[in-house]
């Protein structure tokens, strides 16, 4: 009788440890293995380098390496997609952008099969500030002088971006809006040819992102008007809220997320990893060298970002599909 007594108990200890293993991470045992960290964006692509800078900050942090892999493809979608089919036990994170959470969601709903409720918010990395520029050459010193410019002579100033939907079409509908004026958009295929174009008189501003204007101002061949944020290459950029438009211009941005399902144990070990990785002196130096601005957001804030800047873009999209209607 005691043996089977014994031999009972024997089998609901083991009962109990191997249900215990086979539970999601417990607080305490996570991470105990390679965490994956899916970049929607093409190797050596602005993205991917921003995001293997805080990946390897994440290992030291965590005790476990974080491996960057990228997975581009479909306006920064496919990758961010694969994140939200993983399964949420926290060894597969995304480090996504505006463009797979908001913009593409705006302007190609179709390719879009998810939604921010989809993913869980760990913290946003950083800002991509956009910049309009024109030549140094140009008559107007200042945005003022070009808005006043441009009031007169409605359509005039024909302005390079990097396409009709693009971050800088959205940044150009809220200038107009906000200043009351009309610009004519030329748009390109991207790259190098947005800023060619008006340093070669083809346009006669542009807009794209600071970092891609700085050598351009500092060789003394563009001059840059106004800024969606402050820049810590350019101080002397202003905003245009420090110009007395009521606007927060749309500015692109990097930030981290995990499956929706995550265990709560897991997120509190992820999120102040996150944020410390993010905070790290000298990684953050290297990454504001490029021309980033980085803020960390926690992720109550980055949860109310998305719903807000839909909305916003939501609107510039419904009037100009109108307007081509």
């Amino acid at each position: 009788m005691r043996r089977i007594a014994f031999m009972f108990t024997l089998l609901m200890v083991c009962s109990f440890f191997s249900g215990a293993v086979l539970t999601t991470p417990q607080a305490g045992s996570y991470p105990d293995r390679n965490i994956n960290l899916i970049i929607p964006g093409t190797p050596g692509s602005i993205i991917d380098i921003t995001g293997r800078i805080v990946a390897e900050e994440m290992t030291k942090i965590l005790g476990q390496k974080v491996v960057p892999m990228d997975k581009p493809g479909g306006s920064f979608t496919l990758g961010t997609d694969f994140v939200v089919r993983s399964k949420p036990n926290g060894y597969t994170l995304s480090y996504t952008n505006s463009s797979g959470m908001v913009s593409a969601r705006v302007a190609k709903p179709e390719i879009v099969p998810y939604g921010p409720d989809d993913l869980v918010p760990l913290g946003l990395h950083l800002y991509f500030p956009m910049g309009f520029a024109v030549q140094a050459s140009s008559p107007w010193k200042t945005f003022e002088q070009l808005v006043e410019y441009a009031k007169k002579n409605p359509g005039a100033i024909r302005l390079s971006t990097s396409g009709k939907f693009s971050s800088a079409f959205y940044i150009m509908k809220m200038i107009e809006s906000a200043a009351g004026i009309k610009l004519t958009q030329v748009p390109y295929k991207g790259g190098k040819a947005v800023i060619a174009a008006v340093l070669g008189g083809h346009v006669e501003a542009c807009i794209d992102a600071g970092l891609k204007f700085a050598p351009h101002v500092k060789a003394g061949k563009l001059r840059i008007l106004l800024a969606s944020k402050r820049m810590k290459a350019l101080p002397d950029v202003p905003t245009p809220q420090e110009l007395g438009y009521n606007i927060d211009i749309f500015s692109p941005w990097f930030a981290f997320y995990a499956p929706k399902g995550t265990p709560d144990s897991v997120i509190k070990v992820l999120v102040p990893a996150i944020k410390k990785a993010i905070n790290e002196p000298e990684s953050k130096a290297k990454i504001e060298k490029m021309g980033f601005l980085v803020d960390y957001g926690t992720p109550d804030e980055l949860e109310k970002l998305i719903p807000k800047q839909y909305k916003e873009l939501k609107v510039i999209m419904d009037e100009a599909r109108a307007r081509d209607k």
